[in-house]
Formats: structure tokens, C-alpha cells, sequence
């Protein structure tokens, strides 16, 4: 078993679509004056930043409780190599904060939902001193149970929204249906909740949705989270060299596939590309735009952009990748990784422990991640994703009582790794939810079962790795994000939470099939070329001009 701050990989993973973020979690172990949009006053669209941002945002206070194993560096989450006793764990809530109020908690859920009144949610309850009610919701479809809610006059007292969910009218009903935080988060006001006054600050700025600090973040590495692994045992076996450039990457796919064996060098490596080749990301609206001499440029308009579809197009032709990868089968990616059929395939870096617990008692398995090589060779051109993509929302006509003890239940899960309060929010109660084994604690049955995607949802502290029973696959994940972070620059948006008009919402919608098509020889490049200037016509200049009077008139929020 394992200690982590996140229970489920996808609360600190931010992935390009719900149904990636769903096989994400299920492979979980126990382990975010108006600027622009037309000078409106109540700040429904725009964002909000520099010393408008800096007025209320809360104070940064570090928590010193316990000193991680290897430091947090370049972006990279903290992490911790040993599990430690129960003994030795301290007290980061030394009395009760709660004043017993009945929090209604809407939240995404993957899998079974436990009993609402179970020994894991009394046992917290108690020791923050409140009564949580969980609406749990299925996670593939919560998008559209979020809409019905936000739709409605019946808001629960607290409502999780993910970022993968932010479309549509979601964002306008934010910040129009959820509380301001500021009066009781910003600037030293935050100090009475101590592990909130730990949250970084660029997790903060995330959370402003509307000109106020609406959302309780989950903080997260500002590192692309998206790996090349590979199969380092069938590597060393069969003398494969690690590629160090897109070039190489072809010749070794070629090489390792063998499609009368049932191996294919790898599985679709669309991700891969896009990082390899220096792409702004795809999976933030406000994050696809840079500025280049002077104007806001769109990842799709890039020359990058042309040359990753166009790379991975050739690598699908080359017959290297797996007929399922190929056909866009749902059979799980990792599914074919373990079972030898592809030699490489990227995902959230939380995979790499993931597979390598699966497949413990298999003799000889090891995965790598690749280092991310620039397409030329050399270093890479990275950007940062966003600092936070899962927030806790307090409802707008909440009174003072229950606004506080929201807070109180989340400055208790935002407890650092090495206390009593993380230990709890992760492992349940000594004896109910687990034991220790050769000093490592591991969860029984009834732990499994109840301890799945809760309390660390209404708030979380700064990202680490923790992985006392894998302690060296925490090195390789936290050293991995640290080489990539390096190279890992902020675009002007970083750190923000824009609220576009509603007329250019659904803008680019189509282009994430469209690469799919283009990959797999369906569509040209042409035919993306066509779609680039259909997109600017029919709204994308109109955006870029939005976006550009957002960054003069607010500046970036990252220095």
C-alpha cells in the first residue's frame, strides 16, 4: 500500500477529457473591475489577475510540519520515500474547528459509492467536528448532472467541479450560483485555517472564477503530467535504445514491431508528440494561447502543431501501432502495455506506480517514463499546465456558520503528508480500514471499499508523491518531473481561470476528432489547414482580440 496525497491519480493529474480522467482514477490505490468582456461590472466573463488578484488572494504561510524526502524543484511535486509510524505522526489541527454544521457534499464518483453513515466518514466527521452528507454522482456522466444542478434553485452546500467539466454555461453559473471566499480567505485572513494557508499561491489565483475567490483547490505540479513509457525490461532484453528524437522514435518503432509475434512498438502516442514537438496544450482553452512577437498566437495556428499530426500520422502508417490503438478500441491502453503488446504508451506519470503495484508479484516487469526529447533531439520545449483543475464550491446564500465549518473540513484534508489528519483522511481508522505490515500501513477490504474518492476532494495540500512501499518509483516520478520541468516554460495565461462569452464557447470543438482522423489517415493536413481558417472566421481572430485586451489590461498572473 501506499501514502498519498491523492487517492485517486486524477485529483492531481489534469487530463484532456472525462473518460481519460475515469480510467485514471479507477486505477487509483489509497495513495484551482472586469477584464475584458465588454467592461462588465459583475465579472462574468474575463479573468482577473495582477493587483486586482493580488488584493484577494490568501497569504502564503509554508507548513513545516514534516520535511518531504526530496524537495519540491522546477514544478515538481515533493516527495516522501518512507511510510511514517503512527507514533510519530503530528498534529498539523490541534483542536476542532467545526461547529457541527450538516454539509451537503455533490461530488463526483467512480465505481460503488460506500454507505452514507460508514465508520471511515463518522470517524472524520468527528474529528473535524461536522456532519457531511455525500451526493456521490457517476463520474463519466457527472457533466451533465452538474448542469441539471447548477440549472436548478436546489444547490447542495458544497459542489466539486472538476476542470474537465468547464464548458458549456458551466462557468457562468459559478459565478453565479457560488459563494466569495475572500471575506474569509484572503490575505491573512486565511491563517485561521492553517493547511489552506499552505496552498500555493498559483493554486489560488486558479480558483478566482468571476472576480472572487470562489474555489477550494486541489494543487497540482505545473509539469505536463503525460509520460512515454516504455517496457524497460523487453528494452534491456532486446537491446533497444531509448529514442532522443522523433527520427530515432520511427526507426525503433519499426524495428520492435512484429505483428506475426502480436508485439507492436507502441499504442497511440498523440500526447507524446504534441510535447515532443512543442505544442501549447490542448486541454485548457486559455493555455493553447502564447504570444508571439507580440501576438496571441493559437496552438492550432502553429507550425508545431502541423508537424506533431503530421509525425504521428507517419509513426499509424508505419503499421508500429496496435490495431485497438488504431481502430480507437476501448480496451484499456495499460491493458496491452502489461501483456507485452506494445513496448510504449503515454499516460498520467501516476501510472507508473499503478502498473508496477499491479504487476508486483510478476517476475521481471519494469516500466520507465521516457524523458521527453525535443523532435529535433536536444531539450524539449515544455508548457505548464495548470496549477489546479479540481475546486470544492461553497453555495452563494450560504450563511457564516457553514462557509466556516466548509472550511474547517477542508483545512483538515489539506493536511500535509506525516500527520494524524492526512493519515486519517487517506487510511480511515488503526484496525477498521487497515493494519500495519511490516511497517508500511495496508488497507483491508473494508478500507478498499470506503476510503475511494471523498474527503480530498474538498481540499488538499501542496502536491507530493508518496509511495513507501515503491520507494523508488517516488524517486523516478518526482526526478521525472523535476529533468522535465526544466525545460518547462508559462504562457501568458498560466494560472488563470478565464470565463469566455458563451458565442465562442464551442469554438474548437471539432478539432480533437479531427486530429484523431488525421492521425489515422482519414483526413489530410489539408484538411486541418481548412479547418484553422474556418475556425478564425467564424470567431478565432474575434477570441484572440478578447484574450489580448484580458493580458493588457491585467498582465499575466505568472511572473
Amino acid at each position: 500500500m501506499t501514502q498519498n496525497a491523492s487517492s485517486a491519480p486524477s485529483r492531481r493529474s489534469f487530463l484532456a477529457s472525462t473518460a481519460v480522467a475515469a480510467v485514471a482514477v479507477a486505477g487509483g490505490a489509497p495513495l484551482l473591475a472586469a477584464c475584458g468582456g465588454g467592461g462588465q461590472s459583475g465579472r462574468k466573463e474575463g479573468t482577473t489577475s495582477g493587483k486586482d488578484a493580488r488584493k484577494i488572494l490568501p497569504a502564503f504561510v509554508a507548513q513545516t510540519v514534516v520535511s518531504p524526502d526530496i524537495p519540491a524543484k522546477n514544478g515538481s511535486s515533493a516527495g516522501f520515500l518512507k511510510a511514517i509510524p503512527e507514533a510519530r505522526l503530528k498534529a498539523s489541527v490541534p483542536e476542532k474547528l467545526g461547529r457541527g454544521s450538516t454539509i451537503r457534499i455533490m461530488s463526483p464518483f467512480w465505481g460503488t459509492p460506500p454507505d452514507g453513515d460508514n465508520p471511515y466518514y463518522r470517524a472524520v466527521n468527528e474529528a473535524i467536528g461536522v456532519r457531511t452528507v455525500w451526493q456521490n454522482q457517476d463520474g463519466n456522466t457527472y457533466d451533465e448532472k452538474l448542469g441539471a444542478v447548477l440549472a436548478s434553485s436546489e444547490i447542495p452546500d458544497v459542489v466539486v467541479v472538476p476542470g474537465w467539466n468547464l464548458g458549456g454555461k458551466i462557468p457562468g453559473a459559478i459565478n453565479a450560483k457560488f459563494a466569495d471566499l475572500g471575506p474569509y480567505l484572503s490575505g491573512d485572513k486565511v491563517k485561521d485555517f492553517p493547511n489552506l494557508a499552505a496552498v500555493p499561491t498559483d493554486a489560488w489565483q486558479r480558483s478566482v472564477f468571476g472576480g472572487a475567490l470562489r474555489g477550494i483547490p486541489m494543487p497540482a505540479p505545473y509539469v505536463v503530467n503525460i509520460a512515454p513509457f516504455y517496457r524497460a525490461d523487453i528494452f534491456d532484453a532486446k537491446g533497444y535504445e531509448v529514442p532522443t528524437s522523433a527520427d530515432e522514435f520511427l526507426a525503433l518503432a519499426k524495428e520492435a514491431t512484429s505483428a506475426r509475434a502480436k508485439v507492436w512498438a507502441c499504442d497511440d502516442l498523440k500526447w507524446t508528440a504534441f510535447n515532443m514537438f512543442g505544442v501549447l496544450p490542448g486541454d485548457d482553452k486559455a493555455l493553447a494561447w502564447d504570444l508571439v512577437d507580440g501576438k496571441l498566437v493559437h496552438r492550432i495556428e502553429t507550425q508545431e502543431y502541423l508537424e506533431a499530426l503530421e509525425w504521428t500520422r507517419k509513426l499509424f502508417a508505419s503499421g508500429a501501432v496496435h490495431p485497438d490503438a488504431r481502430a480507437g478500441t476501448a480496451t484499456d491502453a495499460g491493458i496491452r502495455f502489461t501483456a507485452g503488446q506494445v513496448l510504449v504508451y503515454n499516460q498520467d506519470l501516476s501510472s507508473w506506480y499503478a502498473k508496477t503495484a499491479e504487476q508486483g508479484g510478476r517476475k521481471g516487469f519494469r516500466m520507465g517514463a521516457m524523458d521527453i526529447p525535443g523532435h529535433a533531439g536536444g531539450d524539449p520545449v515544455l508548457h505548464a499546465v495548470q496549477p489546479a483543475n479540481i475546486w470544492a464550491f461553497v453555495r452563494k446564500d450560504a450563511p457564516e456558520r457553514l462557509v466556516r465549518d466548509v472550511l474547517a473540513v477542508s483545512n483538515f484534508t489539506a493536511a500535509p503528508y506525516g500527520t494524524k489528519e492526512r493519515m486519517l483522511t487517506d487510511y480511515g481508522v488503526t484496525g477498521t480500514h487497515y493494519t500495519w505490515k511490516g511497517g508500511l500501513p495496508v488497507k483491508n477490504d473494508r478500507g478498499n471499499s470506503e476510503i475511494i474518492g471523498a474527503f480530498d476532494y474538498t481540499g488538499d495540500p501542496a502536491a507530493y508523491i508518496a509511495h513507501p512501499d515503491l520507494p523508488d518509483i517516488t524517486r523516478s516520478q518526482v526526478e521525472w518531473q523535476q529533468r522535465m520541468g526544466a525545460f518547462t516554460v508559462k504562457t501568458p495565461f498560466y494560472g488563470l481561470t478565464i470565463t469566455e462569452p458563451t458565442r465562442w464557447t464551442n469554438l474548437a470543438n471539432d478539432f480533437e476528432q479531427l486530429e484523431d482522423d488525421i492521425i489515422r489517415g482519414r483526413k489530410r493536413i489539408g484538411d486541418m489547414r481548412q479547418a484553422v481558417a474556418d475556425w478564425k472566421s467564424k470567431g478565432g481572430d474575434g477570441l484572440r482580440d478578447w484574450y489580448k485586451k484580458i493580458l493588457d489590461d491585467s498582465g499575466p498572473a505568472a511572473n
